[in-house]
């Protein structure tokens, strides 16, 4: 992974490699800014006596997982792009969903119990014009913060979002209206691709994985109706159902009931999943314009892309799936090089709650919040690096601190929680600013294009994540 570089006056310059980033802090040019991502800052150069080359920073949005990705292009050829850094945010918009959810059912309460009138402070029931809900509003303003975080650390010229589906059809036929749309040439491709991600691609009544185009070997997968044509069902996504041919065959116009009268366990496993909510996909419908205008808002040039788009430079590019991994492949890309970087994990946190007492589920006060957040000398929520010599706990820890009045700090690593941890053997690497961090490797496996496997990721430990001398 590059390393990003900043000059003397914090102006942002082109990202080095790591070899190069210790070089400049082993002979004292460079600083350490940031941990997460990694920055340095030279001492003995500013941006007018550096050559800059053009970076295009590039999101694919997601309902609870955001990819990004800085690429530089080639100055003659823009298509072809490397890698310099990989990066996933994971949102919480479900957890504020459920805190809002708590609160408004507190408040209910009250109303309901025998209490005194309370007269209303002031009328904020009107909505302003692009009014979203706060779980949807924290995708955005979190996207949009660490669109401006990699600003300030690369010298970003371009970016690239996953924003649209061209519509092919009309650009063919622009006449097109009504049932028509359903009788192009793509007729049925969408909802195949969508009864196959959401059955993760094998069969539903014998679990036998298929072979889309991504994951050969396999059987062939066909779409089965729940309740048979025949005998009334509809083509909706909720009557369709992953089947292998055989499967398929055996099962014709039988109710899935009979069917699978043997199997109670399959056919329970079955109605849940045809009883799927749509919640993600509605996130991201709600939240790809707003996200598009602020975008548009910096002042950069901003490149539109359909999924479509990204899915077939992934083919054609061998590259695995992934949300940073589709992100690098948003956009016009002919030739991707170093994709198989680390990419940093990053996961909203929040900066805690006001809250002086923490309840139980039944809304009891369980305990109270010390009145002071600092804990010799550390928060909740900092990135620290823990070097433990000897005991159970013995290695290398990094990640955030859960501080106690005890001294003994949790620390939340990437491969769990580690608890009982001194305060003396806790070193601060970052104040909280409520993310978590954590380098993830991908699989480094060499894959052929048009042959390309679903991305699997490990932890990377610690001591591959920091440089030798700080």
């Amino acid at each position: 992974m590059s390393v990003c570089v900043l000059d003397k006056r914090k102006k942002p310059l082109m990202p080095c490699s790591e070899k190069r980033a210790r070089l400049l802090l082993e002979r004292g040019r460079a600083r350490v800014h940031k941990m997460f991502p990694f920055t340095i800052r030279l001492v003995d150069r500013t941006v007018e006596e550096s050559v800059l080359q053009p970076i295009r920073l590039k999101v694919d949005p997601g309902s609870t997982t955001t990819g990004g990705c800085l690429n530089r292009e080639t100055i003659d050829k823009p298509q072809e792009q490397t890698v310099l850094h990989l990066f996933e945010l994971r949102h919480r918009g479900q957890k504020i969903h459920k805190d809002l959810g708590s609160r408004r059912r507190r408040r209910h309460g009250r109303r309901n119990r025998n209490l005194r009138y309370r007269a209303p402070r002031f009328n904020n029931r009107r909505r302003k014009e692009g009014w979203l809900a706060p779980s949807l509003e924290h995708r955005v303003l979190t996207t949009m913060s660490h669109v401006s975080r990699y600003r300030s650390i690369a010298p970003v010229t371009s970016v690239s979002v996953e924003r649209v589906r061209f519509d092919m059809q009309a650009l063919e036929n622009p006449g097109i209206s009504g049932v028509e749309y359903q009788q192009g040439t793509l007729l049925g491709y969408e909802l195949r691709e969508y009864i196959l991600e959401r059955d993760g691609r094998e069969c539903a009544y014998c679990g036998r994985k298929g072979f889309p185009f991504e994951d050969r070997p396999g059987v062939p997968l066909n779409l089965d109706h729940v309740v048979a044509s025949s005998n009334g069902g509809s083509d909706r996504p909720s009557n369709l159902i992953c089947s292998c041919v055989r499967c398929n065959r055996r099962k014709g116009n039988k109710p899935v009931e009979v069917f699978l009268a043997d199997r109670p366990e399959v056919l329970q496993a079955i109605k849940a999943r045809l009883k799927k909510p749509l919640r993600d996909a509605a996130a991201v419908n709600a939240t790809r314009w707003r996200l598009w205008e602020d975008l548009v808002r910096t002042g950069l040039p901003v490149e539109a892309s359909s999924g479509g788009r990204t899915k077939l430079n992934r083919h054609v590019l061998g590259v695995p799936k992934g949300h940073a991994l589709d992100a690098a492949c948003t956009g016009e890309v002919s030739a991707l090089r170093r994709w198989e970087v680390p990419l940093l994990a990053v996961r909203c946190c929040g900066r805690g709650r006001h809250a002086r007492t923490v309840s139980d589920e039944d809304g009891f006060p369980r305990l109270r919040r010390p009145k002071v957040k600092a804990m010799y000398g550390f928060r909740t929520g900092d990135i620290v690096l823990a070097e433990v010599g000897k005991g159970k706990k013995a290695g290398r820890h990094l990640g955030r601190v859960a501080v106690r009045d005890t001294g003994r700090f949790n620390i939340q690593t990437l491969a769990g929680v580690v608890q009982g941890i001194s305060w003396k053997l806790c070193k601060t690497l970052q104040r909280d600013d409520g993310y978590g961090y954590g380098l993830v490797k991908p699989r480094a496996a060499p894959i052929q294009p048009g042959n390309a496997s679903r991305h699997s990721s490990r932890p990377l430990k610690g001591a591959g994540v920091l440089p030798r001398k700080l």
